[in-house]
């Protein structure tokens, strides 16, 4: 089955991951799509308002993009493990004269329904979940409105599921990936498998189109994912330090850090596995953070905003794949054709 990229006005195989919590701006998107690729804007904790502005912004620029949505699969947290884990982290909420202790778990479904009721009222030219696969009514509905749609998946069994519920595109990500793991089964930590190992199961069992995400930094790693059977790359954690990227300062620098020379893939801020930057916080709680999405994201959420505002790296999450070495201070546009260089 051939790539329906180029029907959406694509001239380069490579495109800008969704990044939730601020890194993913519509300046980043805009740029993307105006170096060759596509950029997807990400849907995951912002409002349904919040997000409706950033799709104006990145239309009025007249480019192809992408949206993209945390699909309901909770992984509810039981009350005495909430309470326990809540306990064991106060002593780093202490100095910013914050209370973890004091609230109940939040298993909110970001927003879904609304959010969905968006992308149909205002179609985009491509619409993918991460976490969970919808139903398959909710994908026809968005196929009907006309947009493309992709899902996330870690794994053969999880392909399958994704072309049964109507998927056109698959995003096949391997555990190399920064930030969130799109498995489905978070309860369980991801298979540590090579990106093209992965891209061969999964092309065993669809013919549709891969996109290959997870740890791809170099020009070598963009060809190496194409030679493999995708279709175009998808970049993430290179772009973090680019002029256009929202990511904090302290996430920034971190990055350029020349002793954060690991990543860690970790519970411990949100309950569901995520590769970052290794810090005291993994270090702390990485073995006893239980697994609950998103009550534990919730729990540390506030924690973690204050330790951005404080420049405090070692609470903060530092999502970051294992190419974060790569992540250079430069226009979107530059590192792009850069990592086309090979193709």
């Amino acid at each position: 089955m051939g790539s329906p990229l180029p029907d959406l006005g694509l001239t380069v195989p490579v495109l800008a991951a969704p990044m939730a919590g601020g890194a993913g701006t519509p300046a980043l998107v805009t740029a993307a799509a105006r170096a060759g690729g596509l950029g997807f804007l990400a849907a995951g904790y912002k409002t349904p308002e919040a997000l409706a502005g950033q799709i104006a912004a990145v239309r009025a620029e007249g480019v192809p993009f992408g949206v993209n949505l945390f699909a309901p699969n909770p992984v509810p947290v039981g009350l005495d493990a909430y309470r326990r884990y809540a306990r064991a982290i106060q002593p780093e909420a202490e100095p910013y004269g914050l209370d973890l202790t004091a609230g109940e778990p939040v298993e909110d479904d970001d927003r879904w329904k609304d959010k969905i009721d968006l992308l149909l009222a205002g179609p985009v030219p491509i619409v993918s979940f991460t976490f969970g696969v919808p139903e398959p009514a909710v994908v026809g509905a968005l196929r009907a409105a006309g947009s493309l749609v992709a899902q996330t998946v870690t794994s053969a069994e999880e392909a399958r599921r994704a072309e049964e519920a109507g998927a056109g595109l698959l995003v096949v990500q391997c555990s190399a990936a920064g930030a969130h793991s799109g498995t489905l089964t978070p309860e369980r930590m991801p298979e540590e498998i090579p990106l093209t190992e992965l891209l061969a199961r999964v092309r065993r069992v669809t013919e549709l189109p891969l996109i290959a995400a997870g740890g791809l930094a170099t020009p070598d790693d963009v060809a190496g994912a194409l030679r493999a059977g995708a279709v175009a790359a998808m970049v993430g954690t290179v772009l973090l330090r680019s002029e256009e990227s929202g990511a904090s300062a302290a996430h920034r620098a971190a990055l350029a850090d020349p002793a954060r020379d690991r990543t860690v893939v970790t519970r411990a801020f949100t309950g569901r596995p995520a590769r970052g930057l290794r810090n005291r916080f993994t270090d702390r709680y990485g073995d006893s953070a239980p697994s609950g999405y998103p009550a534990v994201h919730h729990l540390t959420s506030p924690l973690r905003k204050a330790a951005a505002t404080a420049n405090d790296q070692e609470i903060l999450h530092l999502w970051a794949g294992t190419g974060h070495r790569h992540a250079t201070a430069e226009p979107v546009a530059d590192i792009l054709t850069r990592l086309t260089e090979k193709l």
